[in-house]
């Protein structure tokens, strides 16, 4: 699988933190461009962007303190797990973001027990990744359709939560 390129400025608030397996098949052109994946959408609603952009827009992320990047995994049936954290520790170090959002609790749970820590629910997780404090979203995929996301009937509030913390605020949702 080839890797998508980090997509981060100078000064993020917020770096996006998802999680690519280097044994999966799947390949996207763009940072959540999956079918149905939510991710710009949630983005523009929780206030963290002006505009609603596209994938293909991801270039735009740094323009608004946000950038999007991946925690690289190894799984497969014939290789031992393995998850790549001091890549990201020494990335993340280097960006030194306000907030690291890990955008699923599958991605979090992930780093979580990588660094020995419990997996976290959603909301601030109590732990940091090279100095910057962790907050676990609910995943945007398209997939990821439930009743209740830890006691909340939406993914947006969460998402709201955060862009509160960088001292953002919610859009109506287009």
């Amino acid at each position: 699988m080839e890797l998508l390129d980090d997509v981060v400025g100078e000064t993020p608030l917020v770096v996006f933190c998802g999680m690519a397996n280097l044994c999966s098949p799947t390949r996207h052109d763009h940072h959540y461009g999956g079918p149905g994946n939510a991710f710009y959408r949630l983005l523009h609603a929780a206030g963290l962007t002006e505009e609603l952009l596209a994938p293909a827009d991801e270039r735009l992320l740094p323009s608004y303190g946000l950038g999007v990047t991946d925690l690289v995994v190894e799984r497969a049936p014939d290789v031992p797990r393995r998850t790549h954290v001091d890549a990201l520790a020494a990335k993340v170090e280097g960006w030194s973001p306000e907030w690291l959002a890990m955008t699923s609790k599958t991605v979090a749970g992930e780093l979580a027990r990588a660094l020995g820590h419990r997996p976290p629910g959603l909301g601030p997780a109590g732990w940091d990744l090279a100095g910057a404090p962790v907050f676990v979203l609910p995943g945007p995929s398209g997939a990821n359709q439930r009743r209740s996301y830890d006691g909340r009937p939406d993914r947006l509030s969460w998402w709201g939560d955060l862009a509160a913390l960088v001292g953002r605020g919610p859009r109506a949702i287009v």
